[in-house]
């Protein structure tokens, strides 16, 4: 099956898809906020016993973490870290993964712009 056939996708690049279309989106409305932020994906969160108040939480499972930079300091920019299997295994279907990824940036990039998640709009 040629890999430009949707079955061909992996999850991990579907998940990756989601994180993009949200990201872009809200880049249209906050490119000067937004402009280098890095998002990243990674599998699982770090195994740490306590987590600060920069991981958004679902009980005891971190779902994403806003690493926020250091100001002056280029060399650092602010990332918004999402975590995938957490978030996969919240989903019920493709669509509601898509709604929480997209809730998920949401609620990290206002936290990172200090706003309101519901002032925050990219559609």
């Amino acid at each position: 099956m040629p890999a430009s056939v949707p079955l061909a996708r992996t999850r991990a690049e579907v998940f990756d898809d989601l994180v993009l279309d949200t990201v872009e989106s809200l880049e249209l409305r906050y490119s000067r906020e937004l402009a280098g932020v890095e998002f990243a994906v990674e599998e699982v969160p770090p195994d740490l016993n306590v987590y600060d108040t920069d991981v958004l939480e679902d009980g005891d499972v971190p779902l994403a973490r806003l690493l926020p930079g250091r100001p002056g300091r280029s060399d650092t920019p602010p990332r918004i870290v999402l975590y995938r299997r957490p978030l996969e295994f919240r989903a019920v279907d493709r669509d509601d993964l898509a709604d929480l990824v997209h809730d998920v940036i949401i609620e990290q990039v206002a936290n990172l712009l200090g706003l309101d998640p519901e002032d925050i709009q990219s559609d």
